[in-house]
């Protein structure tokens, strides 16, 4: 890439545009191998957790507020300190980084394993182990430039974005099924079991790098974070890609969040299980078939031309459920929008990443996900209130109509392709910034 402190792994002109990408050429790479296997692992690792606690701490407090406080405590540190905690994904080796958060996680998680830990005990270690997410996920995404190099981030990124979606459906469904039927402790020593694996992965799969910002240049913590948030937001590219991330998630997650009272009040006859388990299956699907099909069938120069129409199509096609359709129709409305959500960011993600001087890449992907936390936790919220004093197809509809409105008015300024070719430009070194002219 680029901006590897150790030279670019592909020739200078090589990019995208102008040699074939495959799968093929992408998991050749032993590097992303690691980086794939590690990444699917720590995701399935997650979400199982995830599953394993809430069953833990109900069977513990027979409290549905309890349980559910345990799965919410998962994104706490990326609203509350992911963007702070990103920023050491750039201040040390990015292997380290990730091989010590696994190895912490996998300590911490292996607590949990204790018979009769008390329920505050209980949460506060899962906090704990939640810590390691954000600087492990940003040193993850800042290397992945220089594993793949410009050519293949495109195809990289919807490989992993349409893999997390599967890796959410398998540790849910693994993780409640083994600690309903067998014991959460069997589940969260899976678990720990993940993070062993994955950071053995990383350790012999993937080489030293320098981190990002070299020891003489490091400042304080929180102002080389307060940096990450300037670059974002005071850029005008990476600012239109926040902003569009952003909004397209508040507005595409909302049907998934109120699946569950949504198929209660559903008027068909078919079971409430049944029409829970489409709903909030369809959006993963959804994202899945775009990402992967958008990535494989559009040419590399067109994808960001679609980026604004794939953002005003997101939040539009939900807004039939103004008229409270059946649960089918609600499912296939969900799976249409998330297709174009998963055609839209990957791109978007990928160009985000190229944009980014190489000392800056992990506290500004903190700042983009933090971000996303928090759009999500507003969307849910919000909607969460209205629902309980409208209906919900008429509150996801008018929802999803403001955020068509909106999306047109973002789509209005989004940046000229001339824009984000020269942003690019401007971070490569000279030599290869004079190889590879702005087109």
């Amino acid at each position: 890439m680029a901006n590897d402190p150790e030279g670019p792994q592909q020739p200078a002109k090589a990019t995208e545009g102008n040699q074939k990408v495959t799968f093929r050429s992408l998991f050749a790479l032993r590097e992303f191998r690691a980086l794939y296997a590690s990444l699917t692992i720590n995701w399935v690792g997650d979400y199982l957790t995830r599953a394993a606690v809430t069953v833990l701490v109900y069977q513990q407090t027979r409290s549905v507020l309890l349980s559910a406080i345990s799965f919410a405590i998962g994104y706490l540190p990326w609203i509350l300190f992911g963007p702070v905690l990103s920023t050491l994904g750039d201040r040390y080796p990015y292997r380290r980084v990730m091989v010590f958060c696994d190895l912490s996680r996998m300590t911490l998680t292996g607590i949990l394993l204790i018979p009769g830990l008390p329920t505050a005990l209980t949460l506060l270690i899962v906090l704990l182990s939640s810590l390691g997410a954000p600087p492990a996920q940003a040193a993850r995404s800042a290397l992945m430039p220089q594993v793949v190099g410009r050519d293949r981030l495109t195809l990289a990124l919807a490989v992993n974005s349409t893999t997390s979606q599967a890796a959410q459906v398998a540790g849910y469904l693994i993780g409640a099924a083994v600690a309903v039927s067998l014991s959460p402790r069997v589940a969260l020593s899976l678990d720990v079991c993940t993070f062993a694996l994955s950071a053995l992965l990383i350790a012999t799969g993937t080489r030293p790098r320098p981190p990002g910002v070299a020891p003489a240049q490091r400042q304080h913590l929180l102002r080389e974070t307060s940096e990450g948030f300037r670059l974002v937001f005071g850029h005008p590219v990476l600012r239109s890609i926040a902003i569009v991330v952003f909004t397209t998630i508040a507005f595409s997650v909302v049907p998934e969040s109120l699946a569950a009272s949504w198929a209660a009040e559903a008027p068909d006859g078919m079971s409430q299980g049944l029409e829970q388990g489409l709903i909030m299956a369809a959006g993963p699907f959804g994202i899945v078939v775009g990402g992967l099909l958008f990535s494989r069938l559009v040419p590399a120069e067109r994808r960001l031309r679609l980026v604004p129409l794939l953002a005003v199509l997101t939040p539009l096609v939900l807004t039939p459920t103004l008229l409270g359709p059946p649960a089918a129709v609600v499912a296939a409305l969900v799976a249409l929008s998330g297709m174009a959500q998963g055609a839209g960011l990957p791109p978007l993600n990928a160009s985000f990443a190229l944009v980014l001087p190489a000392s800056h890449r992990a506290r500004a992907f903190g700042v983009m996900t933090g971000g996303i936390q928090a759009s999500q936790f507003i969307a849910v919220l919000f909607n969460g209130l209205f629902s309980e004093k409208f209906r919900i197809p008429l509150v996801v509809g008018v929802w999803s109509l403001a955020g068509t409105v909106l999306m047109i008015a973002v789509a209005a300024f989004w940046p000229k392709p001339e824009e984000f070719s020269a942003a690019e430009q401007a971070v490569l070194p000279p030599e290869q910034a004079r190889a590879e002219p702005a087109t």
